[in-house]
């Protein structure tokens, strides 16, 4: 995975617009920018339980690509399909009440993990027959039954990605989605 570092700078009140004639060297001093961040030193996430798809590596890289207000957040697992069941309904009534980031991951039959590629905006359809993620020259870049268990990848323009299994149809072994709150 392609490593992304964000990092913010201060922008300056207009107070200290107002001020920058009297306190000029200090105020350089604190809308510095901050030093880029290692991709060798992700926050480590914190998880309330075991994940059965994504390793202690895995998790490490992907906290690399989590938004800076989501990092170091405690990650909850609100759906399991070996737990809650094949069905994207349960996955649906299980994620109701949930307001914040939720990060989905899914491992196939043939033990293949899902990857965002990142260069390109995220667009999410869901209905109660079928969740598809990106879209462009009429494939989805991923799509899965309204049962969850079988599941199709494509080439798409949204995330630029070739397809995201060893197969474009295959089905799925297990998936969570973890509340990042």
């Amino acid at each position: 995975m392609k490593g992304l570092c964000w990092r913010y700078t201060r922008l300056p009140s207009q107070v200290e617009d107002a001020l920058s004639g009297e306190e000029g060297e200090e105020k350089e001093e604190e809308t510095a920018p901050a030093p880029a961040c290692a991709p060798e030193d992700p926050v480590e996430p914190q998880l309330a339980e075991a994940s059965q798809v994504l390793g202690a590596s895995e998790m490490r890289q992907i906290s690399l690509h989590l938004p800076p207000r989501v990092a170091g957040h405690s990650w909850s697992l609100a759906f399991r399909t070996s737990r809650d069941g094949f069905s994207l309904r349960s996955l649906y009534r299980q994620m109701e009440g949930h307001s914040g980031p939720v990060l989905l991951v899914l491992r196939d039959q043939d033990g293949q993990v899902f990857k965002w590629t990142g260069n390109n905006s995220f667009f999410v359809k869901g209905d109660l027959d079928s969740l598809m993620m990106g879209c462009g020259s009429g494939h989805f870049g991923l799509w899965l039954d309204g049962d969850l268990y079988h599941g199709g990848s494509h080439p798409c323009a949204t995330f630029n990605n070739e397809v995201l299994a060893r197969q474009e149809q295959f089905c799925i072994k297990e998936l969570e989605a973890w509340v990042l709150s």
